[in-house]
């Protein structure tokens, strides 16, 4: 059989970004949809499917996964086992080939992160070091060196979830989309909201990110992805690159390294 298309599934606590990729290893078809950890095998098969016919995709002959929220991916292997025949590789610290973790533990570092690692290859043929800044649930900045050594990182509050806290905790607040306001000085309360959320998340990056520069040996070169990047894009001044794809494309890539 054939190892194309490949399905790569990366499963975050909050959302889960499918993609397919083709002999070239591109990403032709990219999807965004929620996590639901109550979702059973058949029921993501039948969304699944769905997603490859609104698109006219053909349906993957292999596939790939991360995931950090069980037993999600358990129900996606399964999924693509019973509907597509297709045995998924997941990715773990333990199965991937020429990969350094340098941390304490180094089992306990996710699957999402050692994805980045191989999705920010290419930023590193010009620069020693790689900084991702992934915005998800959590916002996790993984520091990554050449010769695919993963040196560790910061893990932080996402946004969202800073949000909901403020949300819950004072009854009041109206709830707000995050976006960016036209100044940081708000005159009403959504402005406020906006300017204390966003602009201040954005500098709360640009203070890591200058910290962990501080840090390094060599110069760092910084990668945002995940959901919010395009929200903070422009205003945060650290960071030098917006792919939204790097996760997905670090899946694709790290499969066909294996």
């Amino acid at each position: 059989m054939p190892a194309f298309p490949l399905l790569a599934v990366d499963i975050g606590n909050t959302s889960t970004v499918i993609g397919l990729a083709d002999e070239q290893l591109n990403l032709t078809h990219t999807w965004r949809v929620r996590t639901n950890r109550d979702v059973l095998p058949d029921d993501l098969a039948l969304q699944l499917s769905g997603l490859f016919t609104l698109a006219g995709a053909q349906a993957p002959h292999a596939a790939v996964l991360s995931s950090v929220a069980p037993p999600v991916g358990q129900n996606y292997a399964l999924a693509l086992r019973r509907h597509f025949g297709v045995e998924a590789f997941e990715v773990s610290a333990t199965n991937l080939p020429d990969v350094r973790v340098e941390l304490d533990i180094p089992d306990a570092v996710g699957a999402d992160r050692l994805c980045n690692l191989f999705g920010a290859e290419r930023y590193l043929a010009q620069h020693e070091y790689a900084v991702v800044v992934d915005f998800g649930t959590s916002t996790n900045f993984d520091v990554i060196g050449r010769g695919r050594r993963f040196l560790g990182g910061v893990l932080a509050t996402g946004a969202q979830v800073s949000a909901d806290a403020l949300f819950a905790r004072a009854a009041k607040l109206p709830r707000i989309t995050l976006q960016a306001p036209q100044s940081a000085i708000g005159r009403n309360t959504t402005h406020a909201l906006q300017s204390g959320l966003v602009f201040g998340y954005a500098e709360m990056v640009d203070g890591l990110l200058r910290r962990i520069r501080s840090e390094l040996p060599g110069d760092a070169v910084a990668i945002a992805t995940g959901g919010f990047a395009r929200t903070i894009e422009g205003i945060c001044r650290e960071i030098d690159h917006y792919d939204e794809t790097l996760t997905l494309r670090g899946l694709v890539e790290l499969w066909a390294t294996r």
